[in-house]
């Protein structure tokens, strides 16, 4: 994965629906506090700051360190895992899941403080280096 560049403002404003505009303005804001990092596009994912990963398998590549994409019907939050937030996620709210996905349908319906305990978890676990399964190493 790769920055691509262009403006995350004009990409926002192109989502439909409203409502999925206003919840990536919102995921911007907190992901921007947490991470101390401005938004950039990553294809339709819009990250912060960007990293080098390296699992055990050997796979590796770059990806932001924190991320979301704002999807027609909800916003997928990208982590290190589901497994490492199981206590916040059965206290969050309204939401599914994948591997590594957090998905919300309506952000209004989940607990705004256990959200950012959420992001600011897999955001310490990027900027920290990872851990027993992937080695990240920050590049900005």
């Amino acid at each position: 994965m790769e920055k691509t560049g262009g403006s995350v403002a004009g990409f926002i404003a192109g989502i439909a629906p409203a409502k999925r505009q206003r919840d990536a303005e919102t995921l911007i804001a907190l992901m921007r506090e947490i991470s101390g990092r401005e938004p950039e596009l990553w294809g339709t994912i819009i990250g912060f700051g960007a990293c080098h990963y390296r699992y055990r398998t050997g796979h590796e590549g770059d990806m932001p360190l924190i991320a979301f994409a704002p999807r027609k019907t909800a916003s997928t939050i990208y982590l290190d895992s589901i497994a490492a937030h199981e206590e916040e996620l059965a206290r969050l709210g309204p939401h599914s899941s994948g591997v590594g996905c957090l998905y919300i349908k309506d952000l209004e319906k989940v607990d705004e403080d256990v959200l950012r305990e959420i992001v600011e978890g897999a955001y310490a676990y990027a900027a920290g280096g990872g851990g027993e399964y992937a080695k990240i190493t920050v590049l900005d």
